[in-house]
């Protein structure tokens, strides 16, 4: 590790993470495959970080759950930027940290909220694509070029996260009011600027970006859980607490956090920001294999219709 007036503190490669960033053979597909794969990747463990929270916010209270994954997370991914990913800590990942958080942590609490007033099957889309649109536009404003295989591989993924999210419908179920609606479209953009925020950071950073955002994130929702301190009862207090499943949703929430951020670096925003938006079919996979839920067919022609916009957006 060496400082620098101008640059800020690097952090020296290691073996693994020299060999791996810098290798000819990797950097020969960067634009074409790493970026896309990459984004992939973040998308299946956004999709079992949600899974994993989902089931730990079932047993208490999410503002009991979210400071623990957020620290675990910071941990994690402050290991991965000091030992394992080459990368710059400048002012600039302060402040592309700070907008992130501050992006990051309304979003994720406007979620929570729009879940448990409406349908899932209408809730999970909408936040879904609407994190998807705003990266998208960023990145076709700033003149990405995407081919045409690749804007109909995001109608693909457009039209698979509405499939892949629809539950069976029961007698009780309620429809989604405006005020829900408006709460979900405000929860997607936020997370879409989260995400764009992350897309625009300077590629020198490695995952700095994310891991500082993590620690402002884990400030923000501390302070909120200081505040909501009081309104939760002594014998909530006293009701195990599912330590396991918020720390290691934390740790996948946070490193798909990291991993997309490279996959912007490494490939298009706009394909890269589709790609990640398709955690919805990740966390429906995995409640299948996990949980034994069953796929209602309409699920299971969005998986299908995923893993063809997958495709589609890694050959654009």
């Amino acid at each position: 590790m060496r400082a620098n007036a101008n640059k800020g503190i690097e952090f020296p490669c290691t073996w693994l993470s020299c060999h791996v960033w810098h290798s000819k053979k990797i950097t020969v597909v960067d634009r074409s495959l790493v970026g896309p794969l990459l984004a992939l990747i973040s998308s299946i463990t956004w999709g079992l970080a949600d899974f994993l929270g989902g089931l730990a916010s079932r047993r208490t209270r999410i503002v009991r759950v979210l400071p623990i994954s957020y620290l675990s997370g910071a941990v994690v991914v402050t290991f991965f930027s000091i030992f394992l990913i080459p990368g710059e800590l400048n002012s600039d990942s302060y402040l592309y940290g700070f907008f992130a958080a501050f992006f990051g942590v309304p979003a994720i609490a406007l979620l929570y909220v729009a879940l448990s007033r409406g349908p899932m099957g209408i809730v999970s889309p909408i936040t879904a694509l609407m994190a998807a649109f705003v990266p998208v536009i960023t990145g076709l404003l700033r003149g990405d070029q995407v081919s045409g295989i690749g804007y109909f591989g995001m109608a693909l993924a457009a039209l698979s996260v509405i499939l892949v999210s629809q539950e069976q419908k029961s007698e009780s179920a309620q429809p989604i009011t405006l005020s829900t609606l408006l709460i979900c479209v405000a929860s997607g953009t936020l997370i879409g600027a989260y995400l764009t925020v992350l897309g625009l950071a300077p590629s020198n950073q490695g995952i700095w970006t994310s891991t500082v955002a993590r620690w402002f994130g884990f400030i923000f929702v501390g302070v909120f859980f200081l505040m909501r301190l009081k309104a939760i009862s002594k014998d909530e207090k006293t009701q195990p607490f599912p330590w396991a499943l918020a720390i290691v949703a934390g740790i996948f929430d946070a490193s798909a956090n990291g991993i997309y951020q490279i996959a912007t670096q490494k490939g298009v925003l706009a394909i890269v920001a589709v790609l990640a938006s398709l955690y919805p079919a990740a966390t429906a996979l995995l409640a299948r294999i996990i949980l034994n839920e069953r796929l209602r067919l309409i699920q299971n022609v969005g998986v299908v219709l995923a893993l063809a916009a997958a495709a589609c957006l890694t050959l654009a």
